[in-house]
């Protein structure tokens, strides 16, 4: 299988599969490349609707030539904690991005959210966005806030009183209800409309039908949220008691 950047010849083909309505796995198995390889190409230049294959091709070598000019000369990857391999991190790195941008997470947006996750601290500075991610702060900041509106992340000062942006182990739980209660808002519109254009009609019939549809949706995906984090917490809580004291029916 061919390592290395995609070629212009490679993004083309893309592009072609793209336009006869391919699948991501059918075109990576034509071009001999991992099916992630193809998503991020994708995902990362316009999505499917919009992809170029020449657009794609000189944006990938802007930003090569801005790793280049950012980088002193001579200068190497920094080194990564617990002996990681900087390649492989930065590869999952993109495929994180990838993945938040299919689930509907703006482009910037899903780059900031996959820098943060994958950092030790769970959090970094405004600062420190803009040197990883060779972004303007002001990308930064508009990520961040919508981010925020979607309480995926949080602000905190640290001891030397620097804003910091914060992911923990309640993101997800976070973002689950944060999606209910879109979702249940939705549905809440939906039951208005019931009563405008009437409960009889074909239009009130199918928004009452989106409207406990949703409803339903919303209750189960809460009930589920708060089942997962009980339970993980719990065995989380759980683990670390019987290491600290183990059982006195041992030995």
């Amino acid at each position: 299988m061919p390592g290395g950047r995609l070629t212009q010849q490679e993004r083309q083909q893309i592009a072609l599969g793209l336009a006869d309505g391919l699948a991501y796995a059918e075109i990576a198995r034509r071009l001999d490349r991992p099916t992630s390889t193809v998503t991020r190409e994708v995902m990362r230049n316009g999505g499917p609707n919009a992809y170029r294959a020449d657009l794609a091709h000189r944006a990938t070598e802007r930003r090569a030539h801005r790793r280049r000019q950012a980088a002193p000369r001579g200068a190497e990857a920094p080194p990564q904690a617990y002996g990681r391999d900087p390649e492989a991190v930065r590869a999952y790195e993109e495929t994180l991005t990838t993945v938040f941008m299919q689930s509907g997470t703006p482009q910037m947006m899903a780059r900031v959210m996959a820098c943060l996750t994958i950092s030790d601290a769970g959090s970094l500075t405004a600062s420190e966005l803009v040197q990883r991610l060779q972004v303007s702060p002001a990308s930064v900041s508009k990520a961040i806030a919508f981010l925020e509106s979607q309480e995926l992340v949080r602000r905190e000062r640290d001891e030397r009183r620097r804003e910091r942006y914060v992911v923990d182990d309640e993101v997800m739980y976070q973002a689950m209800m944060s999606s209910a209660r879109a979702t249940a808002q939705v549905a809440e519109t939906a039951r208005q409309g019931v009563g405008i254009l009437g409960p009889g009609t074909p239009a009130g019939a199918r928004l009452e039908n989106t409207a406990r549809f949703l409803d339903y949706v919303s209750e189960s995906l809460v009930r589920a949220a708060d089942q997962a984090r009980e339970i993980l917490h719990t065995k989380a809580e759980t683990t670390s008691g019987d290491t600290a004291e183990p059982s006195s029916d041992r030995g």
